[in-house]
């Protein structure tokens, strides 16, 4: 339709569409799965944070689920993220963004995050992944 409006578009593009399913509990991702990356011949960190060391999943009864992101050793930037656990539909959209921007977990994680939120879990598995991990 914008073609035809004449309106300018950019090709879409697949990997930074996310996928959500909405059961419980919920899951959602972006990007490249581990095995994908590897099998792309790149290195990578990992990052992972549970939901159990969030002081805000404690708080509202949420203790299971886990963030992991996947970054490019070399360059540092997110190639792939995956939550499992309350709110993780919502949650990715941080990670979409990051995804587009081509945002580095170092990024990632001096990105101040409001406390107590369950968003912090990006931060800490940024972190993790950076080797810079506080709260595990």
């Amino acid at each position: 339709m914008e073609k035809i409006a004449g309106v300018p578009t950019q090709p879409l593009n697949y990997n930074n569409v996310p996928g959500c399913t909405y059961c419980q509990p919920q899951v959602a991702s972006i990007g490249l799965t581990e095995d994908k990356a590897r099998a792309s011949g790149q290195e990578l960190n990992i990052g992972r944070f549970p939901y159990s060391a969030s002081g805000k999943a404690r708080a509202i009864g949420e203790r299971e689920g886990l963030v992991k992101l996947i970054f490019d050793k070399k360059y540092g930037e997110l190639l792939g993220a995956h939550i499992i656990g309350a709110d993780a539909t919502e949650l990715i959209a941080e990670l979409g963004l990051a995804k587009s921007l081509e945002s580095t977990a170092v990024e990632l994680n001096k990105t101040m995050h409001a406390h107590p939120t369950l968003a912090e879990m990006i931060m800490e598995a940024a972190g993790a992944a950076a080797g810079e991990a506080i709260h595990i």
